[in-house]
């Protein structure tokens, strides 16, 4: 950010906007997605999971596949905000309240889609009065709940300072966004006391939430870690879902900058040298995560035991082939290729590696959930051919799109109300550089 920027254009700069008709348009087709995918879902409570194309051995589909990538990109609000926060890295003060938001929104819809795959809600209510703590889905539960309080507490924290600005120069007193932003700041004056401890709880908060994205990450991995499935039965997983987590919450992270610059005409405030520095960090995780891959299906391959060999058959050279190659090719090899030269990390390259890196991501999940499943140790007989395969129904995808779209819509809402770019810390940082 230039620092002659005076404090009166950064606060004019920084308001959220009223969408335009792109951006009224973009919310439109976000709120097509979710009615679809509700729709979709008032079949399935309905007739229940018989229609969605999971059977007695895919058991766990799509839905499954959408909950392991929100809790993974959900890590980039411990990434951002407690790490670089922690470490003093004032560059990405403008990306913090992006990461958070869409830590906040993943993990809350990784919660919606679990719901949903257990076919009736009520279930739901069972894990916490039939839970058992010797279940890693209880500690799932456990860890998930807690983080998505942390994340909470961490977008809202700093977030006080900005909301008594729009107080005083975006709400008009009467209206009912004005008893909104009173109602959330109700508490706060702005006093040199209230900032210390303010800025003492965000660095507890920051603290506290380094363990538990881990452990969030680590738990899930134990889902699949925990049984003796060929291409779960892994003691790798827990590194190998943190190390991939990291990669798609920062390629999450670049393609939410671009957007919000592109939209919200933010040049001044996320510059060419924020994707650089975003882009060095890209090229960092991907070839951490390229490694756990390498390891992960390298020692088993060597190996090569029965049970794994259909499996990484399927994989490398069968039915699951040409996705697993295009998870690998585009999700992390050309992304380091392109990001290595100086003209590959200027914003829009960098935004395209990050589309690359999210959609690889995803593909990747639904790789680690549904050919494992379609591999049993015992095999199959004498059941109809469908069981022996599985591509989701048409209501499997409305709702997995329904969830994506339902994330970026909280998003792009919250973006609408707050400022994207915390105001109060940007004027902070360029004071203390002035000095």
């Amino acid at each position: 950010m230039e620092n002659s920027i005076p404090t009166q254009k950064i606060i004019q700069d920084l308001l959220p906007q009223k969408f335009g008709k792109s951006g009224k348009i973009w919310t439109g087709v976000l709120i097509a997605f979710c009615l679809v995918g509700m729709f979709a879902y008032y079949r399935q409570l309905r007739y229940g999971l018989v229609v969605t194309s999971m059977r007695d051995y895919a058991s766990w589909g799509i839905y499954i596949s959408n909950f392991v990538f929100f809790v993974a990109i959900s890590l980039v609000g411990s990434l951002i905000t407690a790490i670089f926060r922690l470490a003093d890295v004032h560059w990405s003060t403008p990306l913090t309240r992006i990461a958070e938001i869409i830590a906040v929104s993943a993990i809350f819809f990784a919660s919606v889609i679990i719901i949903v795959d257990m076919g009736s809600p009520e279930r739901f209510y069972n894990l916490f009065t039939h839970g058992r703590l010797q279940s890693p889905i209880i500690w799932d539960v456990i860890v998930i709940t807690t983080y998505f309080f942390i994340s909470i507490l961490l977008l809202y924290f700093p977030l006080l300072p900005d909301i008594k600005i729009l107080l005083r120069f975006k709400a008009k007193a009467g209206t009912a966004m004005y008893k909104f932003y009173s109602f959330l700041g109700s508490f706060w004056k702005g006093t040199p006391e209230q900032f210390k401890i303010s800025e003492r709880a965000i660095n507890i908060l920051c603290i506290t939430i380094i363990p538990v994205a881990f452990c969030i990450h680590t738990v899930t991995s134990w889902l699949f870690a925990t049984t003796y499935r060929p291409g779960w039965d892994s003691t790798n997983f827990g590194a190998y879902f943190i190390s991939g987590a990291f990669l798609v919450g920062a390629g999450g992270v670049v393609v939410a900058m671009y957007v919000f610059r592109k939209a919200y005409h933010l040049e001044k405030y996320i510059t060419p040298l924020h994707f650089e520095k975003m882009a060095r960090i890209v090229v960092l995780l991907a070839l951490l995560y390229l490694y756990f891959n390498i390891n992960e299906y390298l020692v088993p391959a060597f190996k090569m035991k029965k049970p794994e060999e259909a499996h990484l058959n399927d994989l490398f050279s069968g039915e699951f082939a040409p996705l697993f190659w295009f998870a690998i090719i585009v999700g992390m090899l050309l992304p380091i290729i392109i990001l290595l030269f100086k003209k590959g990390r200027k914003p829009l390259p960098v935004f395209i590696v990050g589309v690359m890196v999210v959609v690889g991501a995803w593909f990747k999940r639904y790789l680690i959930v549904t050919p494992t499943l379609l591999h049993p140790f015992l095999p199959m007989s004498n059941v109809p051919n469908s069981y022996r395969h599985y591509f989701p129904s048409w209501e499997e995808w409305a709702i997995a799109l329904g969830s994506l779209a339902g994330a970026m819509l909280v998003i792009t809402i919250f973006s609408r109300i707050f400022p994207i770019i915390p105001i109060q810390e940007t004027i902070t940082e360029q004071h203390e550089t002035e000095q």
